[in-house]
């Protein structure tokens, strides 16, 4: 099955780029032409780039790491969260914070500062304040909230970055080049795609351009995680079976334990007269000592 086909690109606008005026000479290679003063993107190009970012995408969930999207425009922010909720990864829709990947150890505080003011207006712990109190701490939750909501549970840097307009988020990849984190973005005809691993050429302002390009993101972490599924219950399958095989090794076991007519078999008659009778004395001697055996339950306890 294809990750996406022309037709879909074409319906969703991916093609059409920027005036000539606003070009950015770098994306020259992924131009195919012009038209009435509209540069249009080359879509053989960016259907080659998309399988590329699909698999390194794919590879890195399936190795464990996780995936950031990015993109605060207004045209974003929406398919953004929608797709990473979607797939279960974290997501920055409202504005990037300086730092957020760089100085990383003081955004996990603010991240700390934000479920502990959560858990204080659940667990009852606003009853105790005055209302001016509680309105101060209700506004920062709602700041911290709506600029760090995406990435509450992120607890160590991700694995690469999903990134709408390179140009609106430029902190965001100048941080992650410095953290050696790779880095898939839409890169239309007024970005540089030079220091991007792995570039996408298309229109990233339209909403339906954007809605698919995340969709197809979000489709390469759901097929990881899928796979990473299939080899858990293959693992699993492979255990269940070496455990039946123990417990099939066990049962002989005890079967070889019982005491069969055969075992006498060696003995001739009288011996094997004698044999079998001198299990029973020991059986009958037994269960005469055991029922000779009697605890009185009240003594049992006297000295405690």
């Amino acid at each position: 099955m294809a990750v996406v086909t022309m037709k879909n690109l074409l319906e969703s606008g991916v093609h059409f780029g920027h005036q000539v005026k606003r070009w950015d000479p770098r994306m020259k290679k992924y131009i195919f032409a012009e038209r009435n003063g509209i540069h249009i993107i080359d879509l053989q190009k960016t259907i080659q780039s998309i399988k590329d970012a699909y698999d390194a995408v794919r590879k890195t969930v399936a190795a464990g790491k996780t995936v950031l999207f990015v993109g605060t425009k207004k045209q974003a922010q929406q398919a953004v969260q929608k797709e990473a909720e979607r797939c279960g990864m974290f997501f920055i829709n409202n504005r990037w914070l300086g730092g957020m990947l760089t100085n990383f150890v003081t955004i996990k505080k603010s991240l700390l500062r934000l479920k502990k003011l959560e858990k204080m207006e659940v667990d009852g712990t606003f009853e105790n304040l005055t209302k001016k109190e509680i309105s101060g701490l209700g506004k920062e939750r709602i700041k911290l909230q709506k600029n760090l909501g995406g990435i509450k549970e992120m607890k160590e840097l991700p694995g690469i970055l999903f990134i709408i307009d390179t140009r609106k988020e430029a902190i965001a990849v100048a941080e992650a080049k410095r953290q050696g984190i790779p880095i898939v973005a839409v890169v239309d005809t007024n970005c540089n795609p030079d220091g991007i691993d792995y570039p996408i050429p298309g229109n990233d302002d339209a909403i339906r351009a954007i809605t698919l390009f995340t969709q197809i993101i979000a489709n390469a972490v759901v097929e990881a995680d899928n796979e990473v599924g299939l080899k858990i219950i293959e693992t699993l399958g492979d255990e269940d079976e070496d455990m039946e095989g123990l417990l099939n090794d066990a049962s002989m076991k005890e079967e070889d334990r019982e005491i069969k007519p055969d075992d006498y078999s060696a003995y001739t008659t009288e011996e094997a007269y004698r044999a079998a009778k001198a299990d029973e004395e020991v059986v009958e001697e037994e269960n005469n000592s055991s029922s000779q055996i009697q605890v009185d339950v009240d003594k049992v306890y006297q000295d405690e």
